[in-house]
């Protein structure tokens, strides 16, 4: 998860916590444990239930990716120097930044040289396969039953929480960040918005078609709505091409399975699974984006823009239309609302701009030179219940957060307001490790009060409710044959049709070269890689 910007005072943040596994039928894999007079099954040191975790102090060492965000020293922050206590686990962090994560996290795996386990790491799907089947990753499957009920609840309570988190093998290795399906606007994320107030000055309303979005942009750029007697206005800027198709290609019926399925979904007519990117319908969605930029409308730079150019621009208040998780926050700039599923030129209309609940597959795993695998387990476990959740997220009642007089949690204003000038992630900081995403955990509306419980991004939800995709998918986990067809082949599709449908839009091929560029596309290997993404689904579907 991307790293939110907040508001000031007024902002509050709650975010609970779960550390994830799954429950089945399938032996674990951690040794048996025989305690001293012989009885197996129980574990020496560890206390069943409550707190501490263990009768005597554990140490573990966990591999852990770190944001900017973050402080240079996790053990002495708040949470974890209080849960230290509390539990008798005593926690090392290893701390590599996320920008070389991928590269020391492969070096450690290949060279054998890997802790206790990987603390908000990114373990991708291919590699909890890999390592789990070499027997380097825990096999959780029956240890969740017995070490970790808050888990096990959740596991109950969203049977496709485990169909996300099943390898091909039937095992499951690792525990995810996992959003709740029922907090539609952290699904959602990053809303197309426009600006009310220009709306306002054009005699329009909000747009409901892709016909009025197309019409609003267009005014825009011919008007002087800021009345500086310049041409500055930008109808539309984002970061990438690829967040406005994601946002309105459900106008015309496609990634009906939601984001985490950006090639495939099922073709409403047949029930089958379709590659809709070279769909001659889909052909449409190009040439709609492709207008918008020929004509002006999309910002020239949006191919090429940096995160902090993009936020310079915008905070000047020249967008008369963006997507991020909320302008005020991101870009100090109010009075935004965000739009609902667009209706498109065939009555099509679909929100399918819905994230994967399970965010990060393998945010949390336990390797085989763990000594201490059900206190482990355990201690990751304390933070799916909501005692946990809010101590992993707000720190301790009366020093980082308060209740107010109807329950809710704010952040103290120490924090709120600094009184020494830091930003409130920077006073953050010494408390809290969440900061920067993809902590294993979980996360629900009751404790979250960032950018995606805002009165603006809660209306975004609203209005996408009735039109958001019936049947959303989390990511298919694939074979080791299957994931190396994928990441060959399969990446070389991928990148072959993001060149093509930028080129597409900018006009620099005409579109009177896609069938050419469909044919190429089902050269490269599309039956094969249908065949594969099949296979995979028909394992997700039959996993009880």
């Amino acid at each position: 998860m991307k790293r939110r910007r907040w508001t000031s005072a007024a902002l509050v943040v709650a975010m609970a916590a779960s550390l994830l596994s799954a429950c089945s039928g399938n032996s674990a894999s951690a040794p048996d444990s025989t305690s001293p007079d012989g009885k197996k099954g129980e574990v020496p040191n560890l206390e069943k239930s409550g707190m501490p975790i263990v009768k005597q102090p554990v140490s573990l060492t966990f591999f852990t990716g770190k944001a900017a965000t973050n402080g240079n020293n996790f053990e002495e922050t708040t949470v974890w120097k209080e849960y230290a206590k509390l539990s008798n686990v005593n926690v090392k962090f290893q701390l590599v930044p996320f920008d070389n994560l991928t590269e020391k996290r492969n070096l450690a795996l290949a060279g054998g040289d890997y802790p206790d386990a990987f603390y908000s790491s990114r373990v991708p799907a291919s590699d909890l396969m890999k390592y789990g089947a070499q027997g380097t990753f825990v096999k959780l499957n029956d240890l969740i039953d017995k070490y970790a009920p808050n888990f096990k609840k959740l596991m109950d309570k969203y049977p496709d929480l485990k169909k996300g988190l099943t390898m091909p093998d039937g095992y499951i290795y690792s525990f995810p960040s996992f959003y709740s399906p029922e907090f539609l606007p952290m699904l959602i994320g990053t809303p197309l918005w426009v600006k009310q107030e220009w709306l306002d000055k054009l005699k329009l309303k909000e747009p409901a078609t892709t016909e009025e979005l197309y019409q609003y942009l267009k005014a825009v750029k011919e008007t002087d709505l800021n009345g500086n007697g310049q041409a500055d206005e930008i109808p539309y800027a984002g970061e990438g091409i690829n967040p406005l198709i994601e946002q309105i290609r459900g106008a015309w019926g496609f990634g009906n399975r939601g984001l985490g399925h950006k090639f495939v979904d099922v073709d409403p007519k047949t029930n089958e699974l379709r590659f809709f990117r070279t769909d001659a319908k889909y052909k449409e969605v190009i040439e709609y984006v492709r207008k918008l930029y020929t004509e002006g409308l999309i910002d020239k730079e949006i191919f090429t823009v940096k995160t902090s150019a993009l936020f310079a621009k915008g905070q000047k208040g020249v967008f008369g239309a963006t997507i991020n998780p909320n302008p005020m926050t991101q870009m100090n700039q109010p009075g935004y609302v965000g739009l609902g599923a667009l209706k498109g030129p065939y009555g099509d209309q679909l929100y399918t701009h819905v994230k994967v609940p399970v965010v990060w597959p393998g945010a949390f795993v336990i390797t085989d030179k763990n000594k201490n695998v059900e206190a482990t387990i355990r201690w990751i476990d304390h933070f799916y219940g909501d005692e946990g959740a809010t101590f992993y997220f707000m720190g301790l009642e009366g020093q980082t957060y308060r209740k107010t007089s109807d329950g809710k949690l704010e952040f103290v204003e120490d924090i709120t307001k600094n009184p020494n000038g830091l930003t409130m992630d920077q006073a953050l900081a010494k408390h809290i490790t969440w900061l920067g995403g993809s902590y294993p955990g979980f996360v629900q509306e009751k404790y979250f009060k960032g950018s995606e419980t805002l009165p603006e991004s809660v209306a975004v939800g609203k209005k996408a409710e009735p039109f958001k995709v019936k049947e959303l998918w989390n990511n298919f986990n694939f074979t080791e044959e299957e994931t190396e067809f994928r990441s060959t082949v399969g990446t070389d599709m991928h990148n072959y049709i993001g060149e093509m449908e930028a080129k597409f839009i900018t006009g620099s091929q005409p579109m009177s070269e896609w069938d050419k560029y469909v044919a190429t596309v089902q050269k490269m290997g599309v039956d094969e890689y249908m065949k594969g993404y099949k296979k995979a689904y028909e394992r997700y579907k039959n996993t009880k």
